[in-house]
């Protein structure tokens, strides 16, 4: 195959992926986060990235948000959010990240293919993905891309879709996010 036809296979499975995404679970992280006072996003590999990219654009729209483990970040209180993009559920950092979050109070939203893990047992919010673990075995989505790409696609576009939908019920557009980019580049 060439590669712009691996491309259109891609962009399929995609499109595939978005009916089983449910609006309410979505609704119910969009509301999650205008409840909370800070966010806090992490995800362990390239689900990792993607919650780096949430964050930026939550902090694009005016909301207090941050990366897990960057220097930068502040403590986790009662009034805050943690959102965790793990595809298996079950990534020992994470989980154990959960815990402390749980243990403080605050309320934690798990965005997974495993509703039943261990993250998403801790979760106040889950939203389940389509995807396919890393170890394709273990799920029953099919994809022609290896490990966790599908996941890891889907998340950044979910999160881009949240996005979206914040803008929405805030009344937010692009040129108001647009001033709070970084000019220091």
């Amino acid at each position: 195959m060439q590669t712009s036809q691996f491309l259109e296979e891609i962009i399929k499975e995609l499109s595939r992926s978005v009916p089983l995404i449910s609006d309410i679970e979505a609704e119910n992280l969009v509301n999650g986060i205008l409840e909370s006072n800070k966010v806090f996003v992490a995800g362990a590999g390239r689900s990792g990235f993607m919650a780096k990219s949430f964050a930026m654009r939550m902090m694009h729209m005016g909301i207090d948000s941050y990366v897990i483990g960057e220097t930068v970040t502040p403590n986790f209180e009662k009034d805050d959010i943690l959102i965790l993009g793990s595809g298996s559920g079950e990534s020992k950092s994470l989980v154990s990240i959960a815990e402390k979050a749980k243990s403080i109070g605050g309320k934690i939203a798990a965005v997974t293919i495993f509703p039943e893990s261990a993250i998403g047992h801790l979760a106040d919010i889950t939203i389940k993905l389509p995807g396919s673990p890393k170890d394709q075995s273990a799920g029953d989505y099919q994809t022609i891309q290896p490990m966790g790409l599908l996941f890891e696609q889907t998340l950044l576009l979910f999160y881009d879709a949240v996005i979206l939908r914040f803008m929405e019920k805030k009344g937010l557009d692009t040129n108001k996010m647009y001033g709070r980019h970084a000019n220091l580049e």
